[in-house]
């Protein structure tokens, strides 16, 4: 492996290699191109109950690329895969204005040609003996793929408002067959359609604590394409409507 760093590329290269480190919930993946993409991954934890952390790990990464730079860039694109329905401008404040919520992944997009940005103040001799110390601890670590269930929720939890929550689509995305995704659930003693209404139900009631978020904008969110489909599927869940459990919240 390369032992000199020297530009903001080599910095993100070395944060996706080593994060599982410092944190075994939130995995950085590098993209190299001109215009360089880190995205942040959940690994062994639902990504739908988190919010804080992952706004948090977002603006911690710019801001430290913006200390390891010298630069203070926005980058060209955030995107996050939660639901804000207050308080965003604030994110425009400190990421620019390409803040994007509610996607299909949690990435940051970097402004073109930022992967050969000279780091400032950069030390040689540290970041040789911190790559020894990070490169045993890799080789030591045993690997935490998480559970597969929680896998497949942060598969299906994106999907929900395109109405592409399916077994064959998060299969497919999970890069094997319909029937191996069935197996392996079977294996942890749940079926798909189970995860998809725990998930659902769960999500429910976390959009319906949000008094900004609309009824209508809610059953979307969750993939359904009526709300009188949605205000049965409420009662079913939690045998209450949408309005009556917002209300006793």
């Amino acid at each position: 492996m390369t032992i000199a760093i020297s530009t903001l590329g080599d910095a993100l290269k070395r944060a996706s290699r080593y994060s599982r480190i410092t944190n075994e919930a939130v995995v950085l993946q590098y993209q190299e191109a001109r215009e360089p993409k880190l995205r942040l991954v959940y690994s062994g934890i639902p990504r739908h109950a988190d919010l804080q952390q992952i706004e948090f790990c977002i603006v911690a990464v710019v801001r430290v690329s913006r200390a390891l730079s010298g630069r203070k860039f926005v980058p060209k694109h955030v995107s996050i895969s939660h639901i804000r329905p207050r308080g965003s401008a604030k994110f425009a404040r400190a990421l620019g204005k390409g803040v994007e919520f509610g996607s299909e992944v949690d990435e940051i997009d970097f402004p073109a040609g930022s992967a050969e940005w000279t780091l400032v103040n950069a030390d040689a001799r540290l970041n040789k003996i911190l790559l020894k110390t990070c490169e045993e601890s890799l080789t030591s670590r045993t690997p935490n793929a998480g559970r597969f269930r929680t896998t497949v929720e942060n598969t299906i939890s994106p999907l929900l408002p395109h109405g592409q929550a399916k077994a064959s689509v998060v299969a497919r995305k999970l890069g094997m067959s319909e029937r191996t995704l069935v197996r392996r659930l079977a294996e942890d003693g749940v079926t798909f359609t189970e995860i998809l209404q725990q998930l659902k139900a769960s999500l429910a009631v976390r959009y319906l604590d949000e008094d900004g978020m609309s009824i209508s904008r809610i059953a979307w969110l969750l993939g359904f394409e009526e709300v009188s489909s949605f205000s049965h599927a409420c009662r079913r869940w939690t045998g209450k409507s949408p309005r009556e459990l917002r209300l006793s919240g």
